[in-house]
């Protein structure tokens, strides 16, 4: 199970999320996002073992990725753009995201190299996350993890969770204050409502 709380750009943040139960926090370095952090600021957070630190990419090099993860401790690479498997890296595993809109067929996915398929919701033109929901109906019976993301929060992730059966939950901006400062009150209540509907 993975209960991930993306956008991360300061220490006090990543504490309060792994004090409230989530087990992998995301940086991202798509240059363009407004939750966007440097290798060294990302670094510079520490959290403890087990939780996983996750970086958010968008059609990087793969030798650029592993530059990165390097410098910024990263356990895992989310690719959030056009990558296929020569775009993933060797040294650490790869979360691909894939936006969910009209004919979306899952089985599509089924030779697909990474560890996990993050589902988004749909962004139009943006990149790296839009923060809105998909049906995720269209998530449920999948042969291989899936992470739900896109526009989750306290009031919506148990139904996402019934629905999709998910390995995962994402959320970012509807936890915010402002792009790239959480709401502690409403992380921590997001967090509460997936672990009781992952039945932890």
């Amino acid at each position: 199970m993975i209960l991930k709380i993306c956008g991360i750009t300061n220490q006090e943040d990543a504490t309060a999320a792994v004090a409230g139960g989530a087990n992998a926090i995301g940086f991202n370095f798509f240059l363009r996002s407004p939750r966007y952090i440097t290798p060294q600021r990302a670094a510079a957070i520490q959290s403890p073992p087990g939780v996983r630190r996750v970086g958010v990419f968008v059609n990087e090099a793969p030798a650029h990725i592993a530059q990165i993860a390097g410098l910024a401790c990263l356990d895992t690479a989310q690719l959030h753009g056009a990558e296929d498997r020569d775009g993933y890296p060797e040294s650490l595993p790869v979360w691909q995201a894939v936006r969910v809109g009209a004919g979306f067929d899952l089985a599509g996915f089924d030779d697909c190299p990474a560890e996990a398929l993050l589902l988004d919701g749909p962004a139009g033109q943006l990149l790296g996350g839009a923060g809105e929901p998909f049906d995720w109906k269209l998530a449920a019976g999948a042969a291989r993890p899936i992470i739900v993301a896109g526009g989750l929060d306290a009031s919506n992730v148990a139904r996402a969770i019934a629905l999709a059966h998910p390995w995962g939950v994402d959320a970012c901006s509807r936890l915010e204050s402002a792009p790239g400062k959480k709401d502690h009150a409403k992380m921590i209540g997001f967090l509460r409502a997936a672990r009781e509907a992952f039945g932890q």
